[in-house]
């Protein structure tokens, strides 16, 4: 037997049994070994392997999901002697590495291979369940549920680093809804096992570091198709944006020179482009008007489109005016329905928008018009009180959409 058939034997032998969640949404695909017989620096963690006896394997345990993020590569070492008897077994546990014992002092074993319980949602190891749920049960738990969703694209890891891994900022608020949607309770019963549905893909660490880079391209091109999302904003200038009483006008003129920003429009704006939100100004006015305004805040080019009463040659509540912001933006039917309207005037934004099937978003910010509708169709689907409100309601629509069936899982 060659020493690629001997690693591979010995790996399969001592492969760790992988205790989850009845709660567990994600399993571990795949594992990739790599068996060290003197010190070195490990081919996939940041460690440093020092054998303490004759050999250690090296598992390293890809999960496409971690509850807080896409990707999620963990470790598990294993030291065996010349007799092939297990001597040490560690394990990485949030960026560290632990050596596994039970409260007893005993190695977690059975039959030689290692029985380690993964965190839910999280996958760190720990030798014991009861000591994993005194010890980290509250925080494991805050993480699978209020902060599920916080990171979306993992992207500080040797393959983010290698220009390997990227995301865009839309990919990484679609990973990080698809997170939000898992959220859920531990049941800190441990009865099921990567064991289950075909066992972890153990396959040389070569193959699998060749694999994870196409897995996560993968997984980031379905994002779109697979988690539900809002296809644009569109939004108001005139107290939505900017406040319509600092305005200054040319005399005899509506283009208005200078207006100050409503409190929050500013970081409102900077904030969904860096969620990789779509956005479009849909106003009434001069060009001119939202070219001083919006430019001299800096704010002009943060929308992909600039739809203008001026240029269209119609008004709000126009269909003509939603119509050319949708064209401008390649909006299809379907994506005009997972469309958000924000704007301050029942008869113009709110109107216009359920008309013509948008979600309606009334800003009750200024007092300047009426907050009270006098048509059906004026009564917006959703109200907020100030702009820097918008950001928390549109996650809240996004994750309030239908769900589509999930995708296979897919190994090496």
């Amino acid at each position: 037997m060659n020493g690629t058939d001997a690693d591979a034997a010995l790996a399969r032998r001592h492969q760790p049994r992988l205790m989850l969640d009845r709660a567990e949404p994600f399993r571990p695909l795949a594992a990739g070994y790599a068996v060290y017989r003197e010190e070195g620096q490990s081919l996939s963690s940041k460690f440093r392997i020092r054998p303490q006896a004759h050999a250690v394997i090296e598992y390293a345990i890809w999960y496409d999901w971690d509850i807080q993020h896409l990707y999620d590569l963990e470790h598990v070492w294993v030291h065996v002697d010349a007799a092939g008897a297990v001597v040490k077994v560690e394990a990485s546990r949030h960026g560290a590495r632990r050596a596994m014992v039970r409260p007893d002092g005993s190695l977690p074993l059975e039959h030689g291979r290692p029985v380690l319980y993964s965190e839910p949602g999280k996958h760190a190891h720990w030798a014991d369940n009861g000591e994993m749920h005194v010890k980290s049960g509250t925080l494991i738990e805050a993480m699978c549920g209020a902060f599920a969703g916080e990171q979306g694209v993992h992207l500080s890891n040797r393959f983010s680093h290698a220009g390997l891994i990227s995301a865009s900022a839309l990919e990484n608020r679609l990973a990080r809804l698809k997170m939000k949607r898992a959220a859920f309770v531990p049941s800190w019963d441990f009865a099921r096992s990567g064991d289950e549905q075909g066992g972890i893909a153990l396959v040389p660490w070569a193959v699998l570091e060749q694999w994870i880079p196409k897995r996560v391209a993968r997984l980031v091109e379905d994002l779109p198709s697979s988690v539900p999302h809002l296809a644009a904003v569109f939004l108001d200038c005139g107290d939505t944006l900017a406040d319509e009483a600092t305005e200054e006008k040319i005399p005899g003129t509506e283009i208005v020179t200078r207006a100050d920003l409503i409190p929050g429009a500013a970081d409102t704006v900077r904030q969904l482009v860096a969620s990789g939100y779509r956005l479009a100004l849909v106003a009434d006015g001069p060009r001119k008007t939202f070219e001083n305004i919006l430019g001299a805040h800096r704010l002009w080019d943060c929308f992909e489109a600039h739809v203008i009463s001026e240029d269209v040659g119609e008004l709000k509540p126009s269909a003509r005016m939603f119509a050319a912001a949708a064209d401008a933006l390649c909006l299809s039917d379907e994506d005009c329905r997972r469309t958000v309207m924000v704007g301050n005037n029942l008869q113009r934004d709110i109107l216009g928008a359920n008309r013509f099937g948008l979600i309606s978003v009334f800003l009750a910010w200024s007092k300047r018009r009426s907050h009270k509708h006098r048509l059906r169709r004026e009564r917006p689907r959703l109200t907020i009180s100030h702009i820097w409100k918008l950001p928390d309601l549109l996650e809240r629509i996004e994750l309030s959409l239908p769900l589509p069936e999930m995708q296979a899982e897919q190994q090496p």
